[in-house]
C-alpha cells in the first residue's frame, strides 16, 4: 500500500492511495533476483556451505559473522584455494546487503586498460569498440551491494590511486567522463600476495591498504588445519560420487580412514581446491564397475602427487 498526500486547498487534505497486489511484487522481486544471478550478481555460498570443525575454522566463521554486521571494509588473506571468495560470499549473503549485488572481480586476470573500464566504467566513444551510451562500472553495478576485489595484490599501481579516490570520496568517474556518480558500495578484497612485503618495494600503497583492511581475515592453508583434512576429503568424495549417482558406503568410508596416514602427511599446495579435485578424480575411478577396494596402494597409483609424498613418511 502506498499513501500519498495531495495538496488541496487550505480547508482539506487530500490523500492518493494506490494497492499493489502481493503477489505481484514477489513476482517482480523474483524476476530482479533472476536477472541479477543471469548476470553472475548474486552470491550462493552461506557460512552453512563452509566445512572444517577445527578450532582455527570455528573463530574464523566466528569473526567473519560479527564483520557481516558491519559496513567496513575487508581484507582476506589466504593462500590460493583457502575458499576467500567463499568467505566473501557468506558474508554478503549474512549482512544487510544480501539483497543486492554481489559483483566480483579478479584483478589479475585482466591487463590494467581493462581492469580500469571494468571497474569504473567508460563513457561513449573512448576508444574504439565502445557500447554506445558508454557503460557502467562494477562499482556502479554494485550499488548498495558487495563488491569482491580477488587478488588485489596484482591491481596495478595508476589503478590503486583510483581506487582509492573511489573508497575516499565514495563516488566514481568513468573513463573519458567527468561526471562523479555517487555509489554505496561494500568493499571485500583478497589476495595471497604478502602485501606488507609489496608495500615496502613500493608495489602496494600503504594508504590503500589501510583503507581496504579496516577488518581482517587471515585464512590458514590446509596444511595447519590438519583435523579438517579427513572430514573434508570424505564429504568432497561423497559430493562427487552423488553426482555420478554412486553411492557413498561404509567401505568407502573406512578406506579413507586406512588412507589418512597419505591425506594427512601431504602438503596440500592447492589447499582446499586440490582436495576437492583430487576427490572428484577418485569418484571417477570408484565408479568404474568392479569397484575396488580404497587402498594407500590404490590412492596412490591415483593420485600420484600423493605417492611422490609418501616417499618422505
Amino acid at each position: 500500500v502506498m499513501c500519498i498526500p495531495i495538496k488541496g486547498d487550505e480547508m482539506e487534505e487530500l490523500y492518493l492511495i494506490s494497492f499493489q497486489d502481493a503477489e505481484e511484487i514477489r513476482n517482480m522481486e523474483y524476476k530482479i533476483r533472476k536477472q541479477l544471478r543471469e548476470q553472475g550478481l548474486v552470491a550462493k555460498y552461506r557460512f552453512e556451505n563452509i566445512l572444517g570443525q577445527s578450532a582455527a575454522m570455528k573463530q574464523l566463521v566466528t569473526s567473519a559473522k560479527k564483520y557481516s554486521q558491519s559496513d567496513a571494509n575487508i581484507l582476506i588473506l589466504g593462500e590460493s584455494g583457502t575458499g576467500k571468495e567463499m568467505f566473501s560470499q557468506s558474508i554478503h549473503n549474512a549482512s544487510r546487503r544480501c539483497n543486492k549485488p554481489f559483483v566480483a572481480i579478479n584483478c589479475a586476470a585482466l591487463p590494467e586498460q581493462l581492469l580500469e573500464s571494468e571497474l569504473f566504467g567508460y563513457v561513449e566513444g573512448t576508444f574504439t569498440g565502445a557500447v554506445k551510451g558508454g557503460k557502467a562500472g562494477l562499482f556502479e553495478q554494485a550499488h548498495k551491494g558487495t563488491i569482491f576485489l580477488d587478488e588485489i595484490g596484482e591491481m596495478p599501481l595508476p589503478l590503486q590511486t583510483r581506487l582509492l579516490r573511489v573508497l575516499e570520496e565514495k563516488e566514481v568517474t568513468r573513463v573519458g567522463g567527468h561526471q562523479p556518480v555517487p555509489v554505496d558500495v561494500r568493499v571485500i578484497s583478497a589476495t595471497h600476495c604478502n602485501l606488507e612485503e609489496d608495500m615496502q618495494q613500493g608495489q602496494f600503497r600503504r594508504d590503500l591498504f589501510y583503507r581496504l583492511s579496516i577488518l581482517r581475515l587471515q585464512l590458514p592453508p590446509l596444511r595447519e588445519r590438519v583435523t579438517d583434512i579427513l572430514p573434508l576429503a570424505e564429504s568432497f568424495l561423497k559430493m562427487s560420487l552423488a553426482a555420478l549417482s554412486v553411492p557413498f558406503s561404509a567401505a568407502l568410508r573406512q578406506g579413507l580412514e586406512t588412507c589418512q596416514i597419505l591425506l594427512l602427511h601431504y602438503d596440500w599446495p592447492g589447499n582446499i581446491r586440490e582436495l576437492r579435485n583430487m576427490m572428484e578424480r577418485l569418484a571417477l575411478f570408484l565408479s568404474v564397475e568392479p569397484t575396488p577396494d580404497l587402498t594407500p596402494q590404490f590412492l596412490q597409483l591415483l593420485l600420484p602427487e600423493l605417492a611422490r609424498e609418501s616417499a618422505k613418511i
